[in-house]
């Protein structure tokens, strides 16, 4: 079991799109020594799920980790359930609409719809984003039970030093939006010059917590649009989907 867990650190130590990694990368990400960072690098590569450059001494991930992430998609039925409704809200908005799970302290995007607004961002599927500035991180912890939201605001609590006060207050104030509203908000605080809001998915099937999300440039996707309009659209997408997802 530690052998899995520590093999499984190592690959998540890959954070960028193709990116390379040598022996000591991988040990100053994970915190493991070098040689035992050597025997399981080695092990993955004979089992196909790093490839090996020996004139750098660098690893990337190989197919075989990308088949692994594929099973996973087509474990969640609702991706698909969900795109036609998202992508009406994206047409609609001329935002990106986007379906999240989380990474621990990350929110990794499932699906992602683009919007007709020039002006997008550029979060692909795949891609990380901040579960504690975002609006869709603030939605999934606003979808799970009070006990696992508290464990992972302590996560977030240690992982922020610093700066936590300005977040927790962030998040305790999301929190109350979606008492009151049914959504969550972050306005200008993931990137200042950024609004989204975004609503949980909770399956019925007792699967992990989701949260869809609708995010673009402030000065498009203003606030006033955002409480007066899309939230209430976002809220009756997820509606939507619930009432079609086993």
């Amino acid at each position: 079991m530690v052998a899995l867990a520590r093999g499984l650190e190592v690959l998540r130590a890959f954070r960028r799109e193709g990116e390379a990694l040598g022996n000591g990368d991988f040990a100053a990400r994970t915190g493991l020594s070098k040689s035992t960072i050597s025997r399981l690098t080695y092990t993955l590569h004979r089992l196909g799920y790093l490839s090996f450059d020996p004139e750098t001494a660098r690893y990337r991930l190989a197919p075989p980790v990308l088949s692994l992430g594929f099973s996973c998609l087509a474990g969640l039925p609702v991706i698909d359930l969900a795109k036609p409704y998202m992508q009406e809200l994206a047409d609609y908005s001329g935002m990106p609409v986007a379906l999240a799970g989380r990474d621990r302290l990350t929110m990794i995007y499932l699906e992602r719809c683009r919007g007709s607004n020039p002006i997008t961002l550029a979060i692909d599927v795949g891609a990380h984003i901040k579960l504690a500035t975002t609006a869709v991180g603030r939605a999934f912890l606003a979808g799970i039970s009070e006990e696992r939201r508290s464990e992972i605001i302590e996560d977030i609590r240690h992982h922020e030093g610093q700066a936590w006060p300005a977040i927790e207050r962030g998040i305790n104030d999301a929190l109350e939006t979606y008492a009151k509203h049914g959504y969550c908000l972050s306005i200008g605080e993931w990137k200042a010059d950024v609004n989204s809001v975004a609503v949980p998915f909770i399956p019925a099937n007792g699967a992990p917590v989701l949260a869809f999300n609708c995010g673009g440039a402030a000065s498009h996707l203003t606030r006033d649009w955002i409480e007066t309009d899309i939230a209430a659209r976002l809220i009756e997408l997820v509606r939507n989907v619930s009432a079609i997802s086993p």
